[in-house]
């Protein structure tokens, strides 16, 4: 059942998120900020790639125990990939709100670079089936905290500006991390929380249906 269920939540999810990123791409027409927000959604589309594909791949040969290497491989792709994701979705708060913060933008980029730094370390062991869990605490650490600088970045943006078309950009944020550090700290022990990577990744989705629906309402 699980073959046959990921794949068809999965392939549509990496195909349409990739095409909207495409379409905002298409529709900015020089604007950076959704240049910038297509970019985010190409980034995001093909980065879940390196994790998702493989995990297809493994579901319909011989199972995901048998694959550690290139499910290991691509989570820590993906797991840079969203650091860089949310980078680039500061700066699109900071490009549509017009505000220049260096304190913040400082903050943004420190946790970004130790973010990556401490994923690419080798005590993590992403091919070792029994990879330690305190790595993937530590890890999710600078992670967390920059999440929580964007859910306050475009909760207060969107309040201070009126901003009904972002308005609940910081709630799909906060969803997405409320599915996802479940998973991180509990998943081993209880496997079934591994299904809540399923609406953490609806929010993803909602994330970038928003932008999609914000750039063609503005430019037509």
């Amino acid at each position: 059942m699980q073959a046959i269920m990921e794949p068809i939540f999965e392939i549509p999810y990496l195909i349409g998120v990739v095409t909207l990123g495409v379409l905002i791409l298409r529709a900015a027409k020089g604007r950076a900020q959704f240049t910038l927000f297509g970019i985010m959604a190409v980034i995001l589309g093909c980065g879940d790639a390196f994790h998702l594909v493989p995990r297809v791949y493994a579901l319909w040969t011989d199972g995901t125990a048998n694959h550690p290497v290139s499910l290991g491989i691509g989570t820590l792709i993906t797991s840079i990939t969203m650091t860089i994701f949310y980078v680039i979705f500061y700066h699109v708060w900071q490009l549509r709100y017009g505000v220049k913060n260096t304190a913040v933008k400082t903050a943004v980029w420190v946790l970004a670079v130790v973010r990556i730094a401490l994923c690419i370390l080798p005590q993590n062991r992403w091919t070792d089936p029994d990879a330690p869990l305190s790595w993937g605490i530590l890890r999710n650490i600078p992670f967390l905290v920059l999440g929580v600088i964007i859910i306050v970045l475009w909760f207060t943006g969107a309040k201070k500006n009126g901003d009904k078309a972002f308005r609940f950009m910081w709630l799909a944020v906060t969803l997405s991390f409320a599915f996802y550090l479940p998973v991180v700290l509990f998943a081993d022990a209880v496997p079934a929380l591994g299904a809540l990577m399923i609406p953490k990744t609806c929010a993803y989705v909602w994330i970038v249906w928003m932008g999609y629906a914000d750039v063609k309402k503005v430019t037509g």
